[in-house]
């Protein structure tokens, strides 16, 4: 049996949590989302549990304690997530952001967009992508 596909959203915003749950069951209702509200719970829970290895990263990149690219740092030095993509998901669509984290490490950056339809084609192409 397939093991089942499983996104790991970081981002402190409850409603945009929501609004990418919602956006990732009409892409697929089969892949499971698992959230964390910032960068150390977010390390948190893989440090708690070393089988966790998800099929993609989503990392904001505001968020109090440990912001985006922070996080991202911090991801990169876990060998067991080394084949996982990260995608940057934040609001700003700043070309310094999108440079500065790719070179961080991060496989994609999706800035927010104003529709849970934008957000279904944008997580279709990022699947079909990667």
């Amino acid at each position: 049996m397939a093991q089942q596909k499983m996104c790991f959203l970081v981002d402190d915003d409850i409603d945009d949590q929501e609004i990418f749950a919602m956006a990732l069951h009409k892409v697929d209702p089969a892949i499971a989302c698992i959230f964390a509200n910032d960068g150390i719970d977010a390390l948190t829970k893989l440090q708690q549990d070393q089988s966790f290895i998800p099929h993609y990263i989503f990392l904001d990149l505001n968020m109090p304690r440990m912001n985006g690219r922070q996080c991202l740092v911090e991801l990169k030095k876990i060998d067991r997530l080394s084949q996982v993509p990260v995608i940057m998901y934040s609001t700003s669509s700043e070309q310094k952001d999108i440079s500065e984290t790719k070179a961080l490490g991060a496989t994609d950056y999706v800035a927010k967009p104003p529709s849970i339809s934008i957000l279904t084609q944008a997580l279709t192409h990022i699947f079909a992508k990667y």
